[in-house]
Parts: structure tokens; sequence; C-alpha cells
């Protein structure tokens, strides 16, 4: 027999994964500021092979306005620079022989202003997605009410809590998208 509880702890998985899966993405929104995870979609063509960039290389970030890439091996540089730039980031890389310097250039008002709505629509994705978890969970609390013959009151206190987890998780993403986006607008 299914219980409310068991509906409830797994509906809060899947939202806290929806939280999860938002964190993610919005890391990978660049806001000016240097930090690894920018380069973490990058693929270096190593010997024939696409490969991580963190695995042929030392990423790290001197300061707020530069991230370095130190290769394993001096001839990938070449190869390094091409992946950066084929990534599509908006970013220029320089060799210098020893290792490539990415600076990160200062976002304009207008840019800052668009990221500011991407990121919007990443929560939103994920409000949408914490929402419709709280359906899922809903469905089977009438359905197990009417298959297994859960009480009225249990189904009941169920949505009950379903709503409140949803209202915390919901919480979770906005607190999420506001430190984001005082990170985005700051100049």
């Amino acid at each position: 027999m299914t219980n409310s509880k068991d509906i409830l702890k797994q509906a809060e998985e899947r939202m806290k994964k929806a939280v999860e899966v938002v964190r993610d993405e919005l890391v990978k929104v660049r806001t000016g500021k240097a930090t690894t995870v920018l380069l973490d979609s990058v693929k270096v063509d190593y010997y024939g092979t696409p490969t991580p960039l963190h695995q042929v290389a030392n990423v790290s970030t001197p300061d707020v306005h530069t991230i370095t890439v130190q290769p394993w091996e001096k001839n990938m540089i070449p190869h390094i620079e091409k992946a950066i730039l084929q990534a599509n980031l908006g970013l220029n890389p320089i060799g210098d022989g020893t290792l490539v310097r990415v600076p990160i250039p200062p976002l304009n008002e207008e840019r800052r202003k668009e990221l500011v709505k991407l990121i919007k629509k990443f929560g939103e994705d994920g409000k949408l997605a914490v929402r419709n978890v709280r359906r899922d969970a809903i469905e089977h609390l009438k359905k197990a009410e009417k298959a297994e013959h859960m009480p009225e009151d249990e189904r009941k206190r169920g949505e009950q809590d379903s709503q409140k987890l949803t209202d915390k998780y919901i919480k979770d993403i906005d607190g999420i998208l506001a430190a984001k986006e005082k990170e985005i607008m700051e100049v």
C-alpha cells in the first residue's frame, strides 16, 4: 500500500533535482567575473578525440578578469585556443607559448539585461518543474485514495504538505535567482 509519506518523499526528491538543475544552469551564465566553470563545456581535439578541457590542462583564475589554461603538453596550446573560440562563449584566448590567457570582458548594460532575462527564464523553467512535481504528487495521492482506500484526511494532508514543499522549493529558486541577478548587475 502506498502512503502519503512515500509520495511526498518522492516528490521532494524530484523538487530538489529541479532546484539543482536551475543552480547548474545559472553557474554557466557569465557575470563578467572569471570562473573556471565558464570553460567546462569546452572540448579540445586531443589526438583526434574531443576531450574536456580540464582533462588536458590546468584551468585557474589568477584574478577576477582572467582565466588561465596551462596545458600538460605545450603542443596543445593552438588546439586549446581553437576550442575556446569554437565554443562560442564570446571569449578571445591569447596563447603565449606556455599557457593560454582568457581575458573576461566586462559586461555592458544591455548584455547585463539580456543575461537577467535569460536567468529568469531558467528560474521559470525550474518553478514549472516544481509545480509539475506537485501536480503529479496530488494525482498519486488521489489514485491512492481511490485504489487503496487511503483516508480522505490523509490525502488532504498530503496535498497540503505537497503545497508546502512546492512553496519552499520555489522560494529557494527565487533566492538563487536574486543572488545571480545581483551578481550580474554589479558593475
